[in-house]
């Protein structure tokens, strides 16, 4: 997101200035003004009067760290998590969850404002779908593992430095992930396992990743390495299997580069099934060790409800699965579609759709490897014409030539699922001066506790 060009004024790193804090950016910090010029400022609250020390001064705008709180919000609260303030991975523990959500919509709002001529009335902007138990809802861990004397860590590095803060009991990681990884880090340590040093780059063992099938109580694990070698590989592989029964895949990924990538290219079987199952709803999937999944299965049906209420199907429709991903969208879908055909550029993942198509008796959903640009003006000229069109882009939003191809197809109606709201208001805009009409924003707190929110948009054709 764009920051807020405003006049420059005198501010100087180190300086401490008072700000009455008026509402939260995009990735969850307070934004207050001084002499009108925008400061954004971690972990400061809408209404709150603090003391500010700025930290960076850019053209534009100034960073801050809250020096002193001379009015807390009423909606402040202690966050649970003890390294919160060091973590980074949540930025909104400090708030009250039904405050969240609330701030979550007002996101949303600015991005349209920002983006849109829609304001105030005009913009039809949903409250936020929150959870019930906003804790502990996250189905997989990636944690960097470090020995630090002869304990092993398994945790993030603290920002731009070489310290590592423990996570193996995060509060938002679903407690089946929390205990493997603990117990995983017990055996390393207890059959001495080398563990890999990042500062030197030697070393073995490099980050544990633990996945649970939320709806099976099945887990795998992938132990990532820096070389094939596993020492004591028979004697770690019995381990596991004693301390962890719940433990249904244990795999082996081999990443030597000196990369921040997770994996690398090559996987091994260690012990168990080389997957574990999961499901959606009354959908079925196997999870491989690379496999994307949503993080938040519990939200993610909440979420694809609301994509099938937005498309409005009758059983007639022609559907498109634009970034199909391994096709969990058209497949929930597909009962009420008349075809569904889907694509995406990454061809393992086209191969998992179509294979979910078939596992779940749905001739009539196919899936190509390709661009939504590519294909769309294709099927068009073969005389077949989508009735409804489904994007779940990444976070940089639709491809522009996707956009002038979605114009020119016309669909009756387009579902927008996206994961930053300044780009889902970018391409809306694009969409409404085209002359689309966006019928509703419908926020999803996908991750509690964290600045992101996800919207399902339903924008309708120029018929």
């Amino acid at each position: 997101m764009k920051r807020e060009k405003t006049r420059d004024v005198a501010i100087e790193k180190g300086q401490k200035i008072p700000l009455t804090i008026k509402r939260l950016g995009i990735n969850g910090e307070g934004v207050g003004y001084y002499k009108r010029k925008v400061i954004f400022v971690p972990g400061a609250l809408p209404g709150e009067e603090v003391v500010v020390e700025v930290t960076n001064v850019h053209p534009g705008y100034a960073e801050g760290a809250i020096h002193t709180v001379r009015k807390p919000s009423p909606e402040r609260v202690k966050p649970p998590c003890p390294v919160y303030d060091q973590c980074g991975g949540c930025q909104l523990q400090h708030l009250r969850y039904d405050a969240q959500l609330r701030e979550k919509k007002d996101i949303v709002r600015q991005a349209f404002e920002r983006y849109t001529n829609l304001t105030g009335s005009s913009l039809p902007l949903r409250d936020t779908m929150g959870m019930d138990d906003p804790w502990h809802y996250r189905n997989k861990s990636q944690l960097q593992v470090q020995k630090k004397k002869e304990q092993v860590l398994a945790g993030l590095y603290a920002m731009n430095s070489h310290r590592l803060i423990d996570l193996s009991d995060c509060l938002i990681q679903h407690p089946a992930t929390n205990r493997v990884t603990q117990e995983m880090k017990a055996i390393l340590q207890d059959l001495n396992i080398p563990i890999y040093d990042e500062r030197r780059k030697t070393g073995l063992v490099r980050t544990i990743v633990t996945r649970v099938g939320v709806q099976t109580g099945e887990v795998q694990l992938v132990i990532i390495t820096t070389e094939k070698h596993l020492p004591k590989k028979e004697l770690l592989i019995e381990e596991i299997r004693r301390r962890l029964p719940e433990v249904k895949s244990l795999m082996q990924n081999i990443n030597g580069r000196k990369t921040s990538l997770i994996f690398g290219e090559e996987t091994l079987h260690l012990a168990g099934e080389e997957v574990i199952q999961e499901s959606l709803g009354d959908l079925s999937f196997e999870l491989s060790a690379r496999a994307f999944f949503q993080l938040n299965p519990t939200q993610t049906v909440r979420v694809y409800d609301e994509v099938k209420k937005a498309a409005q199907l009758t059983g007639k429709e022609k559907v498109v699965d634009a970034y199909c991903g391994v096709g969990t969208i058209g497949l929930w879908l597909a009962r009420h579609a008349s075809e569904v055909r889907g694509m995406d550029v990454t061809p393992e993942a086209i191969a998992d759709a179509n294979a979910n198509a078939k596992k779940h008796g749905f001739p009539h959903v196919q899936y190509v490897v390709g661009k939504a640009e590519t294909w769309l003006p294709r099927w068009v000229k073969e005389g077949w014409h989508p009735d409804v069109i489904v994007v779940d882009p990444p976070r940089t939003g639709c491809d522009k030539r996707l956009l002038e191809t979605i114009i020119a197809v016309k669909p009756k109606r387009l579902v927008y699922v996206s994961c930053n709201p300044s780009t889902l208001a970018k391409d809306s805009n694009k969409l409404l001066q085209s002359g689309f009409r966006l019928q509703y924003v419908q926020p999803v707190d996908m991750f509690p506790h964290t600045s992101h929110v996800e919207c399902v948009s339903q924008i309708v054709g120029k018929g």
